[in-house]
């Protein structure tokens, strides 16, 4: 293995590594005390080499790496892609593509939801990899010989079990499967994250227009900060102060320091003034412009469908050993019992050969569920 610290050995490397049409790649990063991840090391391989890339190393250049990840004559193979895409893309404006997710591939082919690293390289080549460095302080220097091995070993088991995984896609015919999820994986759609859109990410349940617009223009106005000074979004301001500051709307600092979800004596900093402006933005918004809020469906026949959708899932995941989060989601299921139409992943492509048709017409009493011999079944009827 080799630990690469010069541009000159990085060019080298990558000019290598861009001869083979498929290679795996991974990245070690921390972002525990900043907004944006730090990249930290990156490692790669190919049928014939594997080489750790040391990102941190005084005078490096990484344009090599980034134009091997825009390389289209070469497939990258990652588990988990998002994070290191989102690095990526970051750093470089470049999206990595095209790309081979193995978390996604093994939803797809039945290994469960979301399943980990080390676990799938268990069940699919009996091997148990070592995780003693999963958490270590990846920035310090130098690099250990112990964390070279287990950055190596990623990307070498990595081969094994894309190897298994794409013969398995190619026998059951569900590689277009995959390539449909990697289109939205590789879309800057997903990584271009506006302050605005913020508010998003909240799980705060807000009832009333004016909450929402207060929600929206605090969420938007923590992101800018954390993002300008480069720290997570927790350092700045907690998910539930956001949530209480949306639900009471202090308009004066003196009704902000009223507040227990924030510490104490943080309406006389700097932030509490921009958080009182920001809730005074928030209450000037036209309420015919804002999003509409979801209404709680109380125990109705809506919830009793969600249900039932719930058990069909199931029972479909298990019959075509595919993870049920790859096919719907709960949200998916929601929508579908308000809307034959609904705008959802659910309902297009091979999701809806799979589970949107029955979906559909198991909320039209068009196919109904039975229990026989102790399992789910379905009953289509007239």
């Amino acid at each position: 293995m080799d630990l690469i610290t010069t541009t000159s050995d990085l060019a080298a490397a990558c000019s290598r590594l861009a001869q083979h049409k498929v290679i795996t790649v991974d990245t070690e990063f921390l972002r525990e005390t900043t907004y944006y991840p730090l990249l930290c090391v990156v490692q790669m391989a190919s049928a014939d080499e594997a080489v750790v890339v040391d990102t941190l190393a005084p005078g490096i250049d990484l344009k090599p790496f980034f134009e091997l990840m825009g390389n289209e004559a070469v497939l990258k193979v990652f588990h988990a892609a998002r994070q290191d895409i989102e690095i990526v893309w970051h750093l470089s404006n470049t999206i990595p593509h095209p790309i081979f997710d193995t978390q996604v591939a093994a939803m797809v082919l039945g290994y469960g939801d979301s399943i980990a690293y080390d676990q799938l390289v268990e069940r699919v080549t009996g091997h148990r990899p070592d995780k003693t460095h999963r958490f270590t302080d990846w920035s310090r220097r130098p690099l250990t010989p112990e964390q070279m091995h287990y950055a190596v070993s990623d990307v070498t088991h990595l081969r094994d079990v894309f190897a298994a995984l794409d013969a398995d896609l190619k026998k059951r015919s569900r590689s277009d499967w995959v390539s449909e999820e990697m289109e939205v994986l590789t879309s800057p759609k997903t990584y271009d994250f506006h302050p605005e859109r913020a508010w998003e990410r909240l799980k705060t349940r807000v009832r009333k227009p004016k909450e929402l617009a207060v929600l929206m223009e605090v969420a938007a106005w923590r992101e800018q900060e954390a993002q300008s000074r480069d720290v997570p979004r927790s350092r700045v301001l907690k998910d539930d102060a956001v949530g209480d500051i949306a639900t009471h709307a202090p308009t004066s600092l003196e009704r902000l320091a009223g507040l227990r979800s924030l510490p104490k004596g943080f309406d006389r900093s700097k932030w509490g003034t921009d958080i009182v402006a920001a809730v005074q933005r928030g209450l000037a918004r036209d309420p015919q412009t804002l999003p509409k809020i979801e209404k709680p469906r109380g125990n109705s026949n809506g919830a009793a469908t969600v249900e039932l959708l719930k058990v069909l899932l199931r029972m479909t995941s298990e019959r075509h050993a595919v993870a049920s989060k790859v096919i719907a989601t709960v949200d998916d299921l929601d929508q579908i019992a308000n809307d034959d139409n609904a705008d959802v992943a659910a309902l297009h492509g091979w999701r809806r050969e799979l589970f949107g048709d029955a979906a559909l017409a198991l909320k039209h009493g068009r196919l109904a569920l039975a229990i026989e011999k102790g399992r789910v079944v379905r009953v289509d009827r007239e």
